[in-house]
């Protein structure tokens, strides 16, 4: 297998941007409406207060994203020390090999170092796999929170990061 090419890259990069639209096409096919209509800007990615990470195959062909951002306790149900997980995406083609895992750890470790002290993600009852992902990685699950958090198809888990 070619060797895989974390690297951090802006939200609004156009790889990021065209990795976002094939997410945001998979979700609408699952959940049959327009996608994760969570406001996100590419300022909250921005290091310190977040990450947002590609992997690359050796052609330079962007194959799987991973981004989080700081959020700390409002109305929403976040708390504070949090470090929201978002657009975890493997396209299909290279799905099995790691990658979301790899990502994963990367955005776990970039936001302990940044001082957050929980990883959260909202997921869905129609993505087994991102469930499977997250609960195999020491994820559980919490209170739900977020723009999805009165949804009943959403789902929402929480990791300690200290």
């Amino acid at each position: 297998m070619e060797s895989m090419n974390i690297q951090p890259v802006a939200f609004d990069h156009p790889d990021a941007v065209k990795l976002n639209d094939r997410v945001q096409l998979e979700y609408a096919e699952r959940y049959g409406d327009e996608g994760d209509a969570t406001p996100l800007d590419a300022a909250m990615f921005k290091p310190p207060y977040g990450l947002y990470l590609i992997a690359y195959d050796d052609a330079g062909t962007p194959l799987a994203t991973g981004g989080w951002r700081a959020m700390d306790a409002n109305g929403e149900g976040y708390a504070d020390g949090d470090a929201e997980i978002k657009r975890m995406y493997v396209t299909p083609e290279a799905r099995g090999l790691g990658l979301a895992r790899r990502i994963l750890a990367a955005l776990e470790s970039d936001a302990r170092e940044a001082g957050r002290t929980r990883m959260v993600l909202e997921t869905g009852s129609k993505q087994p796999e991102a469930i499977a992902l997250y609960t195999s990685t020491a994820y559980e699950p919490c209170p739900k929170f977020g723009y999805y958090r009165d949804s009943p198809l959403s789902r929402c888990f929480a990791k300690p990061l200290r």
